[in-house]
């Protein structure tokens, strides 16, 4: 349940940024349950992965830039 709230949060802010209004909440609630089924524990690293690699390539630019 607290995966599908912090889901819904994310997604509505997702949705605020590209304008898509209220379909950002719910892809955002549907995002965790979808996961689990269609990728395992193997498909969720992997994303985790790419997620980590997003970050720190963020910060490392920044910090370039400083």
């Amino acid at each position: 349940m607290i995966g599908k709230i912090a889901g819904a949060i994310i997604g509505k802010k997702v949705a605020d940024r590209y304008g898509t209004g209220g379909r950002g909440m719910i892809y955002g609630a549907l995002a965790p349950a979808l996961a689990k089924r269609a990728f395992g524990p193997l498909g969720l690293m992997l994303a985790g992965g790419y997620v980590a690699k997003k970050i720190y390539n963020g910060r490392k630019g920044r910090r370039t830039r400083d």
